[in-house]
């Protein structure tokens, strides 16, 4: 590379620059302090680590967006973690040690080896809470409703909350007596919603008429609330087995709906992400200022077992980043004060006093004054002027 190109970044890698970073550092402080207001606790993990913890739970699709390196230490592959949620799990079974609910939360860097949509960063920030060791449905409608309130927090407007529960399809399938490669095989079709390919699928190897009926019809359930009243007609007569798992999302509705009676929901029975490893409710929030899910989540029970630990576990995720570009929040950069630099004892004493209480001071490290141009880069309206033998702060003129 030539030194004139030196400056070129790889395609989905971009720097931030002051006045994005520092509201990306405001929303991330107002979030995480949301997230402890409800109990959760931060935590930092490791950027790197030895690949087969880091793919604990995970499904293909992410092992595809791991970086993966070889420890020159002990010859062990290792990744560059694209997920934290594993992380978050290790931290939970193996070093928390606690036998009730855990609250987890975090704000940091993952890299992918590709971008996971047009215009998507390699380098997103994934913010995000977890609880461990709770089954009960509180624990699934408690995450929903913190997921409102972060974007809520970051004034995301025009929110819809879509819910799915892959229990419904695993019930299904299995009480089908569906074999794995036409479960794989339905699967890809059901996440294309390839109708016309789910119902040959289903012709060739569901032979009870009303489980056929059933996966038939649950493929194509998606769309408001009312999506909610037409499964229940559909299933009512469906094995227990299914009817436990819709019954568990009918609870996490009316829980949610009983905090947030204005949240806009929508339902997508049919919803499969992260089928590999998710073992209940799954959710996500859009607006229709972006294209993909802006956060998403769901239960991924039994992810600690590798660690020594089956735990239930549920939690959500964003991008800090989109959710940044996405806010209507109203976001000004503080203004600061330029002061002369020098040795002075009063002079020292009164930039202290100011920084202490919450100014930003910046001393010239010019020998001549600064040109309006340059005040406006550093963004003073304010200068610490000598009057009358007192260091006093004066608006610049």
């Amino acid at each position: 590379m030539t030194s004139a190109k030196r400056w070129l970044l790889p395609d989905g890698v971009e720097e931030i620059l002051p006045l994005e970073a520092s509201k990306l550092e405001y929303l991330r402080r107002q979030l995480l302090d949301l997230y402890e207001s409800w109990g959760y606790q931060l935590v930092i993990t490791p950027l790197i680590e030895y690949l087969d913890s880091l793919l604990v739970g995970s499904s293909q699709d992410l092992d595809l967006h791991t970086f993966k390196i070889t420890d020159q230490l002990s010859g062990r592959m290792m990744g560059i973690r694209a997920d934290i949620t594993p992380q978050a799990a290790r931290i939970d079974a193996h070093c928390m040690n606690r036998d009730g609910p855990v609250r987890l939360c975090y704000a940091d860097n993952v890299l992918h080896t590709k971008p996971r949509g047009l215009l998507a960063s390699r380098v997103p920030i994934r913010i995000g809470a977890e609880v461990y060791g709770h089954a009960g449905v509180d624990c699934d409608i408690e995450l929903i409703c913190l997921m409102y309130a972060t974007l809520n927090a970051a004034v995301i407007v025009n929110i819809s909350i879509v819910l799915g529960h892959v229990g419904i399809f695993r019930a299904l399938v299995k009480e089908a007596a569906i074999d794995a490669e036409t479960e794989s095989t339905l699967f890809d079709a059901v996440q294309r919603k390839a109708y016309d390919e789910i119902d040959v699928v289903l012709d060739a190897a569901v032979k009870d008429v009303t489980l056929h009926s059933m996966l038939r019809q649950l493929t194509r359930l998606s769309g408001d609330e009312a999506i909610l009243q037409e499964s229940l007609t559909v299933f009512e007569n469906a094995p227990d087995s299914v009817k436990k798992e819709l019954l568990e999302l009918v609870l996490i509705v009316e829980g949610v709906k009983e905090r947030h009676p204005e949240m806009t929901l929508c339902f997508d029975l049919c919803e499969l992400r992260g089928y590999e490893y998710h073992t209940g409710i799954v959710f996500a929030a859009y607006t229709p200022d972006y294209g993909r899910a802006v956060a998403k989540g769901g239960r991924y029970d039994h992810i600690g077992e590798v660690f020594g630990r089956s735990r239930p576990a549920s939690g959500f995720d964003s991008d800090l980043k989109t959710i940044a570009r996405l806010s209507s929040k109203i976001f000004t950069q503080k203004t600061a004060i330029i002061a002369p630099i020098g040795n002075d004892a009063d002079l020292l004493s009164a930039i202290a006093e100011l920084r202490a209480s919450g100014e930003i001071v910046i001393t010239n490290l010019l020998e001549s004054e600064l040109a309006e141009q340059e005040l406006e880069d550093l963004n003073c309206d304010r200068q610490l002027h000598l009057v009358d033998g007192k260091w006093l702060v004066e608006n610049i003129t």
